[in-house]
This record gives structure tokens, sequence and C-alpha cells, in this order.
């Protein structure tokens, strides 16, 4: 057996956190109003069991079809991209609630380039641009207001078959 290694001569670094980066004795400025682990839904079957939740999902619902963002297809021997609700709680400055939210969302990542799809199309806006902006409206005097959109799609013609 062949001896054990030599201690190692350089002391142990006491490690802490870099103060920059943390500070215990603030409080976590993540969200002023932090909430509760319990109240955001993470699945369909939890959601449709609260009267508020369900009202969120109609109105996602009928967006959809008011919006014609989808068609009921045949079955075909291809595996449709699946969908998932994703629940969210908008909140007041104070915290209070102002809204659930629901959104339908597809599987996107189930898709193959080349087969389901051949671009990418994702509009942003960089911080940059929104701090040039706000510094324009300001000093032009502007007034300010946000706009929350409730149901958001691209219209356009698939030219492939989504499967």
């Amino acid at each position: 057996m062949p001896p054990p290694p030599p201690p190692s001569t350089r002391p142990q670094r006491d490690r802490k956190p870099n103060p920059k980066y943390y500070n215990s004795n603030t409080v976590n400025k993540t969200t002023l109003h932090p909430l509760p682990p319990t109240l955001e839904r993470t699945t369909h079957i939890q959601a449709s069991k609260d009267p508020k939740w369900r009202n969120a999902m109609d109105a996602e619902f009928n967006a959809l079809i008011q919006n014609q963002t989808w068609d009921l297809v045949p079955v075909t021997p291809h595996i449709p991209i699946g969908c998932k609700w994703v629940f969210r709680i908008k909140r007041n400055s104070d915290g209070s609630i102002a809204k659930y939210k629901a959104r339908l969302v597809a599987k996107g990542f189930l898709q193959q380039h080349g087969k389901d799809y051949f671009d990418t199309f994702s509009p942003v806006t960089k911080p940059i641009t929104i701090g040039t902006i706000l510094s324009i409206a300001l000093s032009k005097n502007w007034s300010l207001r946000q706009l929350d959109v409730n149901n958001a799609f691209f219209h356009g013609t698939l030219h492939e078959e989504v499967s």
C-alpha cells in the first residue's frame, strides 16, 4: 500500500461570502411580498379545484378560441406537441393580489429543427433600450403607462406540420 499523501502545507482558507453579493443582515430583496408556495398552483388538477384559478383558465381558453390561435386536427401517426398550464399571481405594489393569471403554453422543447420548425423568432427588448426610452420620457416630461397584454400571439400561417 502506498503511504498517505503528506498533509498540505498551505493553511485552510476560511471561506466567507463576498459582502458585495451577500449580506446576511439585509432582507431578501427579490420581492417585497413573497408568496407562500401554496398559492401558485403547479398542476391543472390543483388549479381546477379553486374557482379563482378556474376563472383564469377560462379566460385564457376563451382568448385562445376568440383569437383563433389553434385548430382541432384529426388523429395522425405523428405525436403532437403537448401543452402545460402555467399559473402566476400578479400583485399590486402593496402586496395585495391583483389577478390570477393562467397561461396554456406549448412544450416546444419537444420540437426538432428541420422537422417541426425551421426558423425561430423571439422579440426582445434589451435593458439599455428600456433605459434610453425612460431617459427620453423623463427629459421630455412624458407620461408613462404600463401595458399588460392579456393574450398575445403572432398571427401567421404555418407551412409545416407541427407534431
